[in-house]
This record gives C-alpha cells, sequence and structure tokens, in this order.
C-alpha cells in the first residue's frame, strides 16, 4: 500500500470517527468529537501494524480500548445524572475496529458500517418509540417470520422431487418467505396507525396482509352493524386493489418476464377498483373503523400455504401435460376462488422453468386474479348485507369482464 493510498485511508478514519463523534458529543459524557476520532485512528493503526505483525496489535488495542472505557466510564458514573447505559462505549468498541477495518478492508464497507453506526445512535428515540409501540404479539411475529426465513428456508435442500420434478423444497418455502414477508410488512405498519384512520390507509394495509381476510372483516363488520356499507366497501377494493399490486411484486421476484406479459391485465382489473373506491372516498363517508388483523407469519399458516403452493404447483404441470394448456384456465379459476398468490407464484415458477409458455401463463394469472374478485364478492354477499354487495357490484364485475373479454379475446 503506498503513502497516498495510506493517507487516504487515514482521513477516511479520522472522518468516520468525527461523524460518529459528533452525534456522541452531547449526548454522552464519556466520549464526544475527539475521543471518537482518537478511538478510529487507534483502530486504524492497529490495522495498518497488523499486515507487518500479524492480527495481535489489532487484539491489543481493543482490549487497551475496552480497559478505558471501563476506567473512564466507572468515574462517570458517579455522577448524578449520568446514563447507566452503555451505548457510547459499545459504539466506541465498533469505531475501533472500523478504523482497523479501513485500514485493511473495503472503504465502502467501512463507510457503510460507519454510517450506519452514527444513524442508530441519531435516532434512538425513533427506534425506541418503534419498539415500544410494538406488543408481544407483534414482537413473536417478527421472531416467526425470522425463524421462517433465517433457520428453515437456508436448512432446505434445493432439488426438485415429487411427480414431474417441479418442487423443490427450497423454493416452495422461498415463498413461502416471500408472501409471509409481504404480509408482515402490511401487519407491522399497521399497528402505527390509529384504529379510526382514513378508509384508504386501512384499505392499503389490509391489501397487504390479506385482501380476502379484510373483505370478509368489514363484511361482518357492516352485519353487525359496526361499519356503514359504504366506508366498508371503499377499504374492500381499495383491498381488492393492493392485491393486484402483490402479485406484480410476486411475478417481479420469480418471473419478470412474465411480470411485463400480465401487467396490462392486472391493469385491467386494477382500474375499475382504484376508482371506485376514489368515488366513495369522495362522497366523504367518514374515517373507517380499523379492525385487527392476523398474524401472517404464524408457523401452522406458513406450513398450510407452503403446501397449497406445493400442491397448486403439481396440480398445474400435470393438467398442462394431461389435458394440455387450456385446462388449466378452469385450475386458474378454481384455485383463485379463495386464493391468488398460491396459482400466480406457481404458474410463474413453471413459465421460468419452461413448463408452461408465457403466453399461458399471463392468461392463467389474469384469470385467477378476476376469479379471485368473484370469490371476495361471494364472501361479502354471504356475510355483509345487500347495500354492501351493490356497492362494490359494478366496480367488480366491471373488472371481471373487462379481463375475460382480453383473455378470450388473446387466445
Amino acid at each position: 500500500m503506498d503513502v497516498t493510498s495510506i493517507i487516504g485511508r487515514l482521513a477516511l478514519a479520522a472522518g468516520l470517527g468525527l461523524l460518529v463523534g459528533l452525534q456522541r458529543e452531547r449526548a454522552s459524557q464519556l466520549a464526544g468529537l475527539r475521543t471518537f476520532s482518537l478511538i478510529t485512528l487507534f483502530g486504524f493503526l492497529g490495522g495498518l501494524m497488523s499486515q507487518p505483525l500479524g492480527g495481535w496489535p489489532v487484539g491489543l488495542g481493543l482490549i487497551a480500548v475496552a480497559i478505558i472505557l471501563v476506567a473512564g466510564n466507572y468515574f462517570a458514573r458517579q455522577e448524578a445524572e449520568a446514563d447507566p447505559g452503555i451505548t457510547t462505549e459499545v459504539a466506541a468498541l465498533v469505531m475501533f475496529a472500523v478504523g482497523a477495518y479501513v485500514a485493511v478492508g473495503d472503504p465502502a464497507v467501512a463507510v457503510a458500517i460507519g454510517a450506519t453506526v452514527a444513524a442508530l445512535l441519531a435516532f434512538k428515540g425513533e427506534i425506541h418509540g418503534v419498539a415500544e409501540r410494538l406488543s408481544e404479539r407483534d414482537v413473536k411475529a417478527i421472531m416467526q417470520f425470522a425463524l421462517l426465513s433465517l433457520v428453515i428456508l437456508p436448512a432446505l435442500p434445493d432439488k426438485a422431487i415429487g411427480p414431474y420434478e417441479v418442487v423443490s423444497p427450497r423454493q416452495v418455502w422461498w415463498m413461502v418467505v416471500l408472501i409471509v414477508g409481504v404480509g408482515l410488512s402490511g401487519y407491522v405498519a399497521h399497528k402505527f396507525v390509529s384504529p379510526n384512520a382514513g378508509l384508504a390507509m386501512n384499505g392499503l394495509l389490509g391489501g397487504a396482509v390479506s385482501s380476502t381476510a379484510t373483505s370478509v372483516s368489514y363484511a361482518r363488520g357492516v352485519a353487525t352493524g359496526a361499519l356503514l356499507p359504504a366506508a366498508a366497501a371503499a377499504v374492500v377494493m381499495i383491498a381488492s386493489a393492493v392485491a393486484m399490486v402483490r402479485v406484480v411484486v410476486e411475478l417481479a421476484v420469480v418471473s419478470p418476464a412474465l411480470l411485463w406479459a400480465t401487467a396490462p391485465g392486472i391493469v385491467i382489473l386494477t382500474l375499475p377498483l382504484a376508482a371506485g373506491s376514489l368515488f366513495l372516498l369522495r362522497q366523504g363517508q367518514g374515517p373507517g373503523q380499523g379492525r385487527e388483523l392476523a398474524n401472517p407469519s404464524q408457523l401452522r399458516g406458513a406450513v398450510l400455504f407452503a403446501a397449497l403452493y406445493a400442491g397448486v404447483l403439481v396440480a398445474t404441470a400435470a393438467v398442462s401435460d394431461q389435458l394440455g394448456a387450456g385446462a388449466l384456465y378452469w385450475l386458474a379459476i378454481v384455485s383463485g376462488l379463495t386464493d391468488v398468490d398460491a396459482i400466480t407464484l406457481s404458474t410463474a415458477r413453471l413459465v421460468s422453468t419452461g413448463i408452461v409458455d408465457e403466453a399461458h401463463g399471463w392468461r392463467i394469472v389474469v384469470t385467477a386474479s378476476a376469479a379471485n374478485l368473484v370469490g371476495k364478492a361471494a364472501f361479502v354477499a354471504i356475510l355483509g348485507n345487500r347495500r354492501l354487495l351493490l356497492h362494490i357490484a359494478a366496480p367488480f364485475g366491471l373488472s371481471v369482464c373487462a379481463a375475460a373479454a382480453m383473455v378470450l379475446w388473446s387466445v
């Protein structure tokens, strides 16, 4: 490493120390601008020395910094108003390591770590505010998602098994992680919205978790007299439109090529729903009462979706092989009535592997999405009342008819 490079990295280490020290200057009595800069530079010096001497200079330096922090913390805590936390001490140890890494590693990585440390320190109030607003149930949901994505997913074999060899345990579970992740994002966001938030927000978050569950919940609210039919209809239509966005996200992740082919059909399905909900919102129907959302990361639900997805995957491959691609539309209708995610993901997977061609693939997704609207309308009719059904009938009917015409015209 030449002198110019060393000087440049030295300046970077000093800058990162100053950045974190600037935040700690007023927040801590233990360390501020100068102290953090010196600690980072000390780490940088240890990193330089480690190149000819081995890793022991960094190890000894880290021990020395820890001893200094313990001594300084002891005297600082003698004051009555001293902060009993150890955030500053931990940040100092991290910045020592960052300084050492600047000397031997990728500067971009060091910058990313240093900036992250500064951001975590600066947004203390916001981070604690988020944690305080999450209930034990919410934390459990996040931990369950971590179990699904970080523990179970890597342990599954990535090898096709079963009939037609279209089911890979890891690929199946990856789809579970995708669906649960989208739902969990909406579920957590819902916790930061007032129970009496606007209709649009209730629909957006409900659709992110489950548009079918949202439709059922609001239909029951109308049946019990807790919600106005027009308000519930707006939420149902917004949630159904968001479900179309979920389809777009799923296709973008699994099969981007199929996404572009399907996009016109998704737009045709979404526009009447958006127009209908906008009309009701402009009528000034008042706030919508928030409904409790189910935890989307429950292990039982994840296993059930994995089984459903794998079953639809095999069924789609079997129907295509035995009966031809035309029979897949009936499968899409039956599957889409209650869940559009499984048929969408299975179709995208089979298109990406060449088992189903792209022309049939986009029609199957659009057909399933239209069938899902029919299924939600049926739930509304059974669980809600006539007025609620009348409010959604025109937008839902227009979406389904337009999608059906598009599919039939393209055959």
